[in-house]
């Protein structure tokens, strides 16, 4: 309870934000990312706690189907580009935003990826790291046994944790994922536009995340609050590469940088 509490007051103190705001912003520079993703320049001299003052973004959500074809030549290159820097952002950042619902994607007038919202954020530990890069792989590989394993190395507990056990509760969800099938609907606009978007529900995703957390605990692990904070925005990943990029393989495509990272600038992306 104090965990959640301490959650939300951050979301509701805009200074904190605009922090989170300005060292993304920072990394994206430092890594040469720029030329392919943005965060919105913030204006500390009109912020407060209350107030949160930055610059507009002109774009359009990543589940705009239409709208994505105006901005961008290759939706889906600029479906890798997004999943590269969050990728990248969650080691060689301070911060990861942990919030990224359609709504916080946007794919702007000059076809660059932006991130917006950054109220809710995560930490990886150190110490964690490892499990937690051998468990991005695993779930892109549909690698049930894999993911169990470092699910095991992430967890805390006391007791012996039977692998395959949990590996078999684990492929029982991975399955449900497989089969969560996004829906093309048409909503209308307000200069009389009608245009096609992509609906994901976001109530599924949370149950899904919670049921992993749920198999967890049934198998004696207490998983950090980051492991469900990451598994949310893989599924959301997940669903916009079966939306703009079904034949993509995030683990063999040489253009995708899933668990990489070096200090210097990274891959042409």
């Amino acid at each position: 309870v104090s965990e959640i509490r301490s959650s939300m007051l951050d979301e509701l103190d805009f200074t904190k934000e605009l922090d989170n705001v300005e060292t993304f912003r920072r990394f994206l520079r430092q890594n040469g990312l720029e030329r392919i993703a943005a965060a919105p320049r913030t204006f500390p001299e009109a912020s407060s706690k209350k107030v949160l003052t930055m610059e507009l973004f002109s774009g359009v959500p990543l589940t705009d189907l239409e709208g994505i074809s105006r901005n961008s030549k290759n939706p889906e290159q600029t479906l890798i580009n997004a999943l590269n820097v969050w990728s990248l952002s969650v080691r060689g950042c301070e911060i990861f935003h942990a919030d990224v619902h359609a709504g916080n994607l946007l794919v702007l007038e000059d076809g660059r990826v932006g991130f917006i919202d950054f109220g809710i954020v995560g930490r990886i530990p150190p110490e964690i790291w490892s499990a937690v890069e051998g468990l991005v792989v695993s779930f892109a590989a549909n690698d049930a046994r894999g993911m169990a394993r470092n699910l095991i190395a992430m967890g805390a507990t006391e007791a012996t944790v039977d692998e395959a056990s949990l590996a078999q509760d684990v492929a029982s969800v991975l399955g449900r994922i497989a089969g969560l099938e996004p829906e093309v609907v048409l909503r209308g606009k307000g200069d009389g536009r009608v245009v096609a978007e992509v609906a994901l529900d976001n109530d599924q995703v949370t149950e899904l995340l919670l049921e992993v957390v749920r198999v967890a605990e049934s198998n004696g692990l207490k998983l950090p609050r980051e492991f469900a904070l990451l598994v949310k925005q893989a599924l959301y990943f997940d669903r916009y590469t079966k939306i703009l990029a079904p034949d993509l393989d995030p683990l063999r495509d040489e253009r995708v940088a899933v668990g990489e990272y070096t200090s210097g600038p990274v891959i042409d992306v």
